[in-house]
């Protein structure tokens, strides 16, 4: 299969317009990094000081390591800092290995997925092919992503990798088993780390209630949202507007589901090498060419679900 259709820059922007919407910062770059351990800290110390809100700092959290995910993404395209090594020590250990990713490993396969996205070479279409689904089905697994139970399999078969158990003895066991070890023992190391500094501090019980539970509940549903969003049910998978979605987010959904402007998906795969800050200046100098009329935009996360669940019940019983 070809690879998917690609759009240049100047069709679409002026020379000015281009330049001034690519234009990488180091400091917004590296600044978004250290937003994220602040949001994280600040929703820590606000739930150690007042246990109440805790029921609050879970959600923020969970969003924020999300955000640690995204910002891993970002720098695979090498848009936290122009120096290669700064960038990929950000993106290694500030964000990918805390939540149990690895960046170069990451970068490989993202990178096909642009090059293939919604082709049947697409290492994430498995992702969003299943869709529409049923109303029952999406419940089945938002119940999975909040009782820790998508997190557990998730991270047992992680481990299993790493220890070379659970896999098949084929060609690409060795590299699949390296893999997973690859990104374990980054995630154990920094997690015990964290636990560790929380001990000293007194908080001990806070790693569990306040890093891990979100890691394992709350971060995992908006992950889910952020993978139906971008490309479940898009209209046209070989056109470049239409084979991703931007979601226009409100306040909350930013604060809560699409941190460091995720939402902006369609831009991205139009433009994979915009840093992410920039994403909102370049959708609405699109808005003003009237081009978003021909991109996938949604307005709203809730509206992209109900396209996604769609599917009715009958049909699925009869299937």
């Amino acid at each position: 299969m070809p690879a998917a259709k690609r759009i240049r820059p100047l069709d679409l922007f002026s020379r000015e317009e281009w330049d001034h919407v690519s234009e990488r910062s180091n400091l917004l770059g590296t600044g978004t990094v250290l937003h994220a351990w602040a949001v994280i800290a600040l929703a820590m110390a606000a739930a150690i000081w007042q246990p109440v809100l805790i029921i609050l700092a879970i959600p923020v959290i969970g969003a924020r390591q999300l955000g640690l995910a995204i910002l891993m993404h970002e720098a695979a395209h090498g848009g936290l800092n122009s120096n290669g090594k700064v960038n990929d020590f950000l993106g290694q250990w500030l964000c990918a290995a805390p939540v149990g990713a690895h960046l170069r490993n990451y970068r490989g396969y993202h990178l096909t997925h642009h090059k293939y996205a919604q082709q049947p070479e697409d290492p994430d279409l498995a992702l969003s092919a299943p869709f529409p689904v049923t109303r029952t089905s999406l419940k089945r697994k938002i119940i999975r992503d909040l009782t820790g139970q998508t997190f557990l399999k998730q991270r047992r078969n992680q481990f299993a990798n790493a220890l070379g158990l659970g896999i098949r003895k084929s060609k690409g066991t060795v590299n699949r088993a390296q893999s997973a070890r690859e990104a374990v023992i980054p995630f154990v190391a920094t997690n015990l780390l964290m636990l560790a500094a929380l001990t000293l501090a007194g908080h001990w019980w806070a790693y569990f209630v306040l890093w891990l539970l979100p890691l394992a509940t709350w971060n995992q549903l908006v992950t889910r949202l952020r993978n139906i969003a971008e490309h479940a049910v898009v209209p046209d998978h070989n056109d470049p507007m239409r084979h991703a979605r931007t979601t226009l987010a409100s306040g909350w959904e930013r604060l809560l589901i699409a941190p460091y402007w995720v939402n902006y998906h369609c831009e991205h795969h139009m433009f994979m090498h915009l840093p992410c800050y920039r994403l909102p200046r370049a959708h609405k100098l699109l808005a003003k060419k009237g081009i978003t009329a021909q991109m996938e935009v949604k307005r709203g996360y809730w509206g992209v679900l109900k396209e996604a669940s769609a599917k009715p019940e009958k049909a699925a019983a009869a299937a």
